[in-house]
């Protein structure tokens, strides 16, 4: 899905690792919420609170999820999961576009 319909959009963004990741939330009106950001280049760990699902929408980053030795290559079109209450890294290899979704 290239657009979404009927949302609203939190005007304060979301930054962390002192910008070089940054986000939006989008609140659908039954109560679904996204985030869309933008990755720059470099290595980050990130934490969950929710059950996510990382769509990479154009980019490329290698991820090593939560009871992995093995890092992964996901690029624009890609997804990947991550469970609730756990960490995983990424290295970002270039500019990279995601739309994350909770559950």
């Amino acid at each position: 899905m290239s657009n979404f319909e009927n949302v609203s959009v939190a005007r304060a963004g979301n930054s962390y690792f002192d910008g070089a990741v940054t986000s939006r939330t989008l609140i659908f009106a039954d109560g679904t919420v996204k985030t869309l950001g933008i990755m720059q280049i470099g290595e980050y760990e990130f934490g969950t609170s929710q059950d996510e699902l990382m769509e990479i929408t154009s980019g490329e980053l290698q991820v090593k999820l939560p009871d992995s030795s093995v890092w992964r290559t996901i690029k624009g079109g890609d997804s990947f999961e991550v469970p609730v209450n756990a960490k995983f890294q990424v290295r970002v290899k270039e500019l990279t576009d995601y739309c994350c979704s909770y559950s």
